[in-house]
């Protein structure tokens, strides 16, 4: 079942029975959103729980094909590379997103985040981040003439980073982070899981003729952490560890010019299912952080479709206009993501606004016409501007 499936259903009457069905599988991770053609016989799909710890929530990123381990440090950063805040030259901000999830299909389903951080010095940096998904209302019925109660299933994170220069050019950053996944909204216990992430990022500057531009790269391993139970503890699934690898080229034209170009890989640290009724019951997840390299049951050519990319790029003038596009890939036997991104962007000394808008191949994808929306702060361009 889809996840496309789910979001028809809740909208629909559903016994009280059916419904728990129906949420049960979402917690296992089996609610992929393809909604899309595949041959049933090769479709395998990784299952993890907690689906909104895999939706990027900024615009700047999304607005690239969904990357940012390496891209330029900003923000946003906490969600994609922790270790990136070293390097940020802004003594303190926030931000605020906004994103209508699968608009298409329902009003009600929406992702908002709280990003912030804040520099101790010049080499180190505190950071955290809220975020909350909204699966909208949903209305219980035991009979289809029965008027039923409606609930608001919901998933929240908070985490906080901390992040270090241990070189001039090379920073490590680690992240905490405790999640709450509430989809019967007190019917039954909700769900609570903690998790940690681990970055790296290395950044030098490279010359193009006279002009200096940079060459960054990233690593990060998110979401490392315990298993989440909906049902008090007798069953529990994987939270979404993932691997993310990548790089980043600057490249100045003048003084005012700048181009970005970046990548990123992504690989899901949970075994790979034998079969649908397959959720890895007996593996640990630090386990299944080292197995989930050789576990797909038809082999190396299965491991390397569970690598999902993204391609990306950004036209900066004088750090104040951006124009962003992206291309994000998913192979058709784990998902079939597959969609482009394109994103704009405003900022002055003490704020910066951000949008984005994600174009998919097929047009029964239900993320075809995703928009986000970003509001950053800086806490040193509203104290200037207090200040005068």
């Amino acid at each position: 079942m889809s996840f496309l499936w789910y979001v028809c259903l809740t909208k629909q009457s559903l016994s009280l029975s059916n419904m728990k069905k129906i949420l049960s599988i979402l917690a296992a991770g089996l609610l992929l959103f393809s909604g899309l053609t595949f041959a049933k016989d090769k479709y395998n799909p990784i299952s993890s729980s907690v689906y909104s710890l895999g939706i990027s929530p900024d615009a700047v990123a999304s607005g690239m094909g969904d990357l940012g381990v390496a891209t330029t440090p900003d923000v946003y950063s906490q969600y994609w590379n922790p270790s990136k805040y070293a390097f940020i030259e802004s003594k303190a901000g926030f931000a605020l997103s906004y994103t209508p999830w699968l608009s298409q299909l329902a009003s009600d389903i929406d992702l908002a985040a709280l990003t912030g951080y804040y520099k101790l010095d010049d080499k180190q940096a505190l950071s955290g981040s809220l975020r909350y998904f909204s699966l909208g209302e949903v209305i219980l019925r035991q009979m289809l003439d029965d008027p039923g109660y409606s609930i608001q299933p919901y998933e929240m994170e908070l985490d906080m980073g901390y992040s270090r220069l241990l070189s001039e050019n090379f920073s490590m950053g680690v992240s905490l982070r405790y999640i709450v996944s509430d989809l019967m909204s007190g019917d039954d216990p909700a769900g609570r899981a903690f998790s940690a992430d681990i970055g790296a990022f290395y950044k030098k500057p490279v010359y193009f003729g006279r002009e200096r531009g940079s060459w960054a790269l990233g690593a990060d391993i998110s979401n490392i952490g315990t298993k989440i139970s909906y049902d008090g503890g007798n069953t529990n699934y994987f939270l979404p560890a993932n691997l993310r690898l990548g790089t980043s080229v600057c490249y100045p034209l003048d003084q005012y010019n700048k181009f970005n170009f970046s990548f990123d890989a992504n690989k899901l640290l949970v075994p790979t299912p034998k079969d649908s009724s397959d959720y890895g019951e007996n593996i640990s997840p630090i386990k299944a952080i080292f197995t989930s390299f050789s576990d797909a049951p038809n082999g190396l050519k299965e491991e390397l479709q569970e690598i999902y990319w993204s391609l990306g790029a950004e036209y900066a003038y004088n750090d104040q206009f951006f124009v962003r596009g992206g291309y994000y890939y998913e192979n058709e036997n784990k998902g079939n993501r597959k969609y482009y991104t394109f994103g704009a962007g405003f900022k002055m000394s003490m704020f910066r606004l951000d949008a984005s808008y994600l174009v998919s191949q097929s047009q029964s994808n239900p993320l075809d016409k995703t928009l986000r929306f970003s509001l950053a702060f800086d806490l040193e361009g509203i104290k200037m501007l207090i200040g005068r």
